[in-house]
């Protein structure tokens, strides 16, 4: 399993070439759909590909997915479900 670094990082490089952004401009409290303008099939699509980079699955529920509204959401979600 990653370390909180490394999940962190590859969240970030993920969220950033995912979703068509520069990865500097993201910070922990950046919001998916407010500040990117992101939608939710293209966050659910990053999430997978996460999954797949990092090993870690994430619950399959949409609510769940729905609720990961910033990069922090995100990195916690998949350092929670690595420990």
């Amino acid at each position: 399993m990653p370390d909180a670094a490394a999940i962190a990082a590859t969240v970030r490089a993920g969220l950033a070439r995912g979703l068509g952004v520069d990865e500097r401009a993201l910070s922990p409290e950046t919001d998916l759909y407010d500040d990117l303008g992101a939608v939710s099939l293209s966050v659910m699509e990053v999430l997978c590909t996460l999954e797949d980079e990092l090993g870690i699955e994430l619950p399959e529920s949409n609510s769940f997915a729905l609720g990961l509204r910033t990069v922090r959401d995100v990195v916690a979600a998949f350092e929670t479900r690595a420990a």
